[in-house]
C-alpha cells in the first residue's frame, strides 16, 4: 500500500514591505567580460550623486541596482540627482510587497486612488516563474479591480496610467512610472580627456557628450584679460559648475592668452591669425593634458560654422598636437546644438554677453583654407616653445565638486 505524501507547500519568499528605487542598466549590460567593472563604477557614481541624502543601502547586480532610501527621503531631489547619472536606462520608485495577490491588489488600488486618470493598463512581468499565477491571469484580475475602483477605461496602446508589477525572487515590485535615465556609459570607465571650454554654446555640449561616453573631463579656458574683461572666465566657471553635476569632480585651468595673441598679431599674416590662435591653444591644452594624464583633447567645433572650422583648417590645427582631438559636434547643425544646450541647462549661461578671447584681434578676412606648410612658415617668426611656456606659467587652477554635502 502506497503511503500518501503531504502536498508540497508553494514557494513564497520572506519579504519585508518597503520602498525602494529600482535602477535598470543600459548599454553596460552589453559589455560581457567588462560588465562587472562598468557596474562597479556605476555603483560608485550613484553613491557619490546621492551623497548627503538618507540612503540605507545600495545593492547592485549585472542587470539592476536597488537603492533603499531612509526615512523621510526627498523623492524629487533623489530623482533629480539620478537623472544626471550616466549609465542608467531608466528607474522607478517601487513598493515591495510579499507574494500575496490580495496584498498586491490592495497596493495597486492604493496607487490608483492617489490621482484620477481616464485610461490605464496593467503590465505584469513574472521574472520568477515559481509565482503560481501567470502574468496574463494577474493582468486580467488586477485590471478588473482597478477598472471597478476607478471607473477608468482600459487602453493597451496609449494609456494615461500604467500600473506595473514585477514578480522577483525577493518580492513583488509595484510602480507606475519608468523614468528615462541619461543613458550612455558611467563617467570614469573610458579614461580622461581635456576639453577646451569657451563661454559659448558649443563647447559645453561637446564636453557633455564626452562625459556621456564615460570620460572624465578636465577643462581649459583661454581668456584675454587684461585686454578684455574677465566675463568669459566667470562664464567658464559657471559652466564648469553645471557640468560637474554630471561627473562630481572637475578641474578648470584658466590660461591668460592675451599676450600670446598680441605677439602672434605683431609677427604673423592677418588671415592666418585665427588658425594660429587655435594651434597655440591645442599646444597648451596638450601640455595640460599631460599633467592630467589625459589621452585626448575635446573641442566644440562643428564643420563649417566659422572660419577655423573648415576641413583644411581643422587639419592644420590637428597637426599642432600629437594627441587626438575629439569633435563630438562635428556633424551637427547649430539648431541641434542649441537644443542640446537647453536640455543640459547650459544655454542660458552661454548666451550671456561676454568678451571672449576669440573676439580679440580678429582679422577682417580670416583664411578659410590653410595648409600645414603655410602655418609652419608663419610660426617661424615666433618662439613657439616660449609662448607655450608663457601660457602654462599663467594657468590658474580651479577645482569643483558636487554634491557639496558630506
Amino acid at each position: 500500500m502506497t503511503q500518501a505524501t503531504p502536498e508540497t507547500k508553494p514557494y513564497a519568499p520572506k519579504v519585508k514591505e518597503r520602498t525602494v528605487i529600482v535602477v535598470r542598466l543600459g548599454e553596460i549590460t552589453l559589455k560581457k567580460k567588462n560588465r562587472p567593472f562598468f557596474v562597479r563604477q556605476l555603483g560608485r557614481n550613484i553613491r557619490t550623486a546621492l551623497k548627503g541624502l538618507p540612503i540605507k543601502d545600495t545593492d547592485w547586480n549585472p542587470q539592476r541596482i536597488v537603492i533603499t532610501p531612509g526615512a523621510g527621503f526627498d523623492w524629487p531631489e533623489l530623482r533629480s540627482r539620478l537623472l544626471r547619472v550616466f549609465g542608467l536606462r531608466n528607474f522607478s520608485l517601487c513598493r515591495v510587497l510579499p507574494w500575496d495577490e490580495d496584498l498586491i491588489r490592495e497596493g495597486m488600488l492604493e496607487m490608483a486612488a492617489k490621482e484620477p486618470f481616464e485610461s490605464f493598463r496593467v503590465t505584469v512581468q513574472r521574472s520568477d516563474k515559481r509565482y503560481p499565477s501567470t502574468s496574463q491571469e494577474m493582468e486580467r484580475s488586477l485590471g478588473a479591480d482597478v477598472k471597478a475602483a476607478s471607473g477608468a477605461r482600459v487602453d493597451l496602446t496609449k494609456p494615461e496610467k500604467t500600473f506595473q508589477v514585477e514578480i522577483m525572487s525577493n518580492g513583488a515590485y509595484l510602480h507606475t512610472e519608468r523614468i528615462n535615465g541619461a543613458g550612455g556609459l558611467p563617467v570614469g570607465v573610458s579614461g580622461r580627456v581635456v576639453a577646451l571650454l569657451s563661454g559659448g554654446i558649443d563647447s559645453p555640449v561637446a564636453a557633455w557628450r564626452t562625459l556621456s561616453r564615460g570620460c572624465q573631463v578636465s577643462f581649459v579656458h583661454f581668456q584675454s584679460f587684461p585686454y578684455l574683461d574677465a566675463s568669459s572666465r566667470d562664464k567658464a566657471i559657471t559652466l564648469t559648475e553645471s557640468l560637474t553635476r554630471w561627473q562630481y569632480k572637475s578641474r578648470l585651468h584658466v590660461v591668460s592668452f592675451g599676450d600670446i595673441q598680441h605677439k602672434i598679431v605683431a609677427a604673423c599674416p592677418a588671415p592666418l591669425r585665427v588658425v594660429l590662435y587655435r594651434r597655440f591653444m591645442v599646444r597648451i591644452a596638450q601640455a595640460i593634458a599631460e599633467r592630467e594624464r589625459a589621452e585626448a583633447l575635446v573641442t566644440g567645433e562643428s564643420l563649417g560654422q566659422v572660419a577655423s572650422q573648415t576641413l583644411s583648417n581643422m587639419a592644420t590645427i590637428d597637426q599642432a598636437t600629437t594627441l587626438p582631438i575629439l569633435r563630438p559636434l562635428v556633424g551637427l547643425d547649430k539648431e541641434s546644438i542649441i537644443d542640446e544646450a537647453r536640455a543640459i541647462e547650459t544655454y542660458e549661461t552661454s548666451i550671456e554677453p561676454d568678451q571672449d578671447c576669440c573676439t580679440l584681434f580678429v582679422p577682417r578676412n580670416p583664411a578659410t583654407h590653410s595648409s600645414v606648410e603655410q602655418l609652419i612658415a608663419a610660426e617661424e617668426a615666433l618662439d613657439v616653445d616660449a609662448l607655450v611656456a608663457e601660457g602654462l606659467e599663467s594657468v590658474e587652477l580651479l577645482e569643483f565638486s558636487w554634491p557639496e554635502a558630506s
